[in-house]
C-alpha cells in the first residue's frame, strides 16, 4: 500500500509539473505570436495617418483625431504608382512560377524515387546542393545570362524562379514519394495506364498535402521577392509590388511613408489570407515529406 501511494503521488507531481510546463509554454508562444504581429499592425495603423503624424514621436500613436485620413493613403498609393499594374505582374509571375514549379518538380520528384539509377541520384543531390548556394553567388551571372535569353520579362521569368524553387520542391516531393507504395502505380499498369496516365490519375491526387503545403511555400516566396526581379526585369517598364514600393520617394529623397505603408498592407494582405486557409495542410505535407520519407 506505500508503494501504491507513493506512486500515486508521483504521478500526480509529474501531472502537475507537466500542467505548469504546459501553462508556461503557452503563455511564451503567445508573446511571441504577438510579437511577430505586432510589426503588422504598427503597418496597418500608419497605414491611416497624415504624413505628417507618422514621425518618431507619434509612429506608435493610434491614428485619432486629426491624425486619422481613412483610406486617402491607399487611394494616393494605388493611383500615384500605378500600383495595380504592379499588382497585375506580380500575380502574373507568382501564379505562373508556382505552376511550374509544382508541375515540373512533382514530376521529378515521382521520377527520382522510382527509378534507382546513377542519374537520378545525381539529380536529388544537384537539387538539395542547389538550396545551400547563396544566390549573391550567381546573381550577376544570371542576370547576363536572363538577358542573352530573353527571359527578361513578367510572362517568361517563371523559368528563372522554376530553378531556384525546384530544390525545395524536389526535396518535399521525394519525401513525399518514398511513403507511397509503388503496388498502387503497378495496379495502373495492369490496367493499362501508360507513365503519363499514372502520374496524372494516380500520383498527381496522392500528392495533394505536399502540393499544398509546397504552393504556399513558394507563393510566399516569389510574392515578396525583391531582388530577382530587380535584376533580371526592365524596370523602365515592368515592376513587381517590392520593386514599385521602393519608389516611394519624392524631392531629396523623402520618402511619402504613408502611401508606402497602405502598399504594402495590399501586398500583406492576400498572402495572410491564404496562408490562414492552408495553413493546416503545411504541417501536414511537411511531416508527411519529412517522417515517412
Amino acid at each position: 500500500m506505500m508503494k501504491t501511494a507513493k506512486k500515486t503521488y508521483h504521478d500526480g507531481a509529474v501531472s502537475g509539473t507537466k500542467r505548469v510546463v504546459d501553462v508556461l509554454l503557452s503563455v511564451l508562444l503567445a508573446l511571441l505570436s504577438v510579437a511577430w504581429m505586432y510589426p503588422v499592425l504598427l503597418i496597418l495603423l500608419n497605414s491611416l495617418k497624415l504624413e505628417t503624424a507618422i514621425s518618431t514621436t507619434s509612429v506608435f500613436e493610434l491614428p485619432l483625431g486629426d491624425k486619422f485620413v481613412g483610406l486617402d493613403n491607399y487611394i494616393h498609393g494605388v493611383t500615384k504608382m500605378n500600383f495595380l499594374s504592379s499588382f497585375a505582374y506580380s500575380a502574373v509571375i507568382t501564379i505562373t512560377s508556382v505552376l511550374l514549379i509544382l508541375l515540373c518538380c512533382s514530376m521529378c520528384g515521382w521520377y527520382i524515387t522510382r527509378v534507382n539509377s546513377a542519374i537520378s541520384k545525381a539529380m536529388y543531390l544537384l537539387c538539395v546542393f542547389s538550396m545551400v548556394v547563396p544566390f549573391q553567388m550567381v546573381m550577376f551571372t544570371l542576370s547576363k545570362t536572363a538577358d542573352t535569353l530573353r527571359l527578361n520579362t513578367p510572362f517568361n521569368i517563371c523559368i528563372v524562379y522554376l530553378g531556384f524553387g525546384a530544390g525545395l520542391a524536389v526535396f518535399m516531393f521525394t519525401g513525399f514519394m518514398k511513403s507511397v507504395p509503388v503496388a498502387i502505380e503497378e495496379a495502373a499498369m495492369i490496367d493499362g495506364c501508360n507513365p503519363v496516365q499514372i502520374f496524372f490519375k494516380v500520383v498527381f491526387p496522392i500528392l495533394k498535402p505536399t502540393m499544398i503545403t509546397t504552393a504556399i511555400l513558394e507563393t510566399m516566396w516569389v510574392w515578396n521577392d525583391y531582388l530577382l526581379p530587380t535584376l533580371v526585369l526592365d524596370i523602365k517598364h515592368y515592376r513587381t509590388i517590392p520593386m514599385a514600393i521602393q519608389y516611394f520617394r519624392g524631392s531629396y529623397g523623402r520618402v511619402e511613408m504613408g502611401p508606402m505603408m497602405a502598399c504594402i498592407m495590399i501586398t500583406v494582405i492576400p498572402i495572410i489570407i491564404m496562408y490562414l486557409a492552408c495553413q493546416k495542410y503545411i504541417i501536414d505535407g511537411v511531416i508527411a515529406g519529412a517522417v515517412k520519407g
